[in-house]
């Protein structure tokens, strides 16, 4: 269970909603722990909410105020305190990414956001956002580059990535920025900060998933998947679900090529892109 830690609640909405459950909570005279029983969650959920760590949810918020008596209060909270700099369909995915032990990732034609270079991400949004103006292109990527800070403390989740040969095949932002891009996953791999594989066109008919999917596990909460299309991302929840999908995304790892070999095949297509 998350021990309450005083906030200072005018901080942050985030830290505002905390502090107002807090609030509640020991007024109703109830533990962390016996509120989690009755609204179908853990305490230790409850703590990650009031100590501002974990994004608010609209559903559990509802279920705050039908316990607490709270009329809507916590829900009118939950409003604000949802802001996010990232789309709403996956601020909370990118919120959960902070608190993974492991992130199983793959990705079936682009590089996955946490391993792209700055000139890959940027490709990648002028291709999404082609009448956008210049200003919120640079917004994103800084927004892109601000998430990947994850690989740069030790104690940050274990990345495993799986990507797709098309990934390597398809020239985002032209030769020169595809060549640094895989080199880059090359370093990422031979400095063991994360492993990363490739699933070649020859194995994939052996294993598939239909789209990108991201499986993150906690220590102290059920794991859970994230999959996205275009303009759109759904986190995954339902136990069921979630083995589902963990047990496609281990048939996509053993049919994919070796860390070892799958480094080879990058530096290898990262030759190609500087061959005319």
């Amino acid at each position: 269970m998350t021990q309450p830690k005083e906030l200072d609640p005018y901080t942050s909405p985030r830290a505002f909603y905390g502090a107002e459950l807090r609030r509640l909570r020991e007024a109703a005279g109830l533990s962390q722990d016996q509120l989690g029983e009755r609204v179908f969650c853990s305490g230790t959920y409850v703590g990650q909410f009031e100590s501002a760590v974990r994004r608010p949810q609209t559903d559990v918020s509802k279920l705050f105020d039908d316990v607490l008596g709270s009329g809507a209060h916590i829900q009118r909270l939950c409003k604000l305190a949802r802001s996010s700099k990232h789309p709403d369909y996956f601020a909370d995915a990118a919120e959960l990414e902070k608190l993974a032990t492991t992130i199983s990732e793959y990705a079936p034609m682009l590089v996955p956001g946490l391993l792209q270079t700055e000139a890959y991400a940027r490709a990648l949004t002028r291709a999404t956002l082609p009448l956008d103006p210049e200003e919120e292109i640079e917004a994103h990527v800084r927004t892109r580059l601000d998430r990947q800070r994850l690989l740069d403390n030790s104690t940050t989740p274990q990345l495993w990535a799986v990507i797709h040969e098309t990934v390597l095949r398809v020239p985002m932002g032209g030769p020169t920025v595809m060549r640094e891009q895989l080199l880059h996953l090359v370093q990422l791999g031979r400095s063991h900060r994360i492993i990363v594989q490739v699933l070649p066109f020859s194995a994939a008919a052996h294993a598939v998933i239909n789209g990108m999917a991201s499986g993150m596990a906690f220590s102290d909460a059920p794991p859970v998947t994230y999959t996205e299309g275009a303009g759109t991302g759904q986190l995954i929840d339902d136990p069921s679900l979630v083995e589902q999908n963990q047990k496609s995304y281990d048939l996509v790892r053993a049919a994919a090529l070796s860390p070892v070999a799958s480094l080879t095949l990058l530096e290898s297509v990262a030759e190609d892109y500087t061959t005319p």
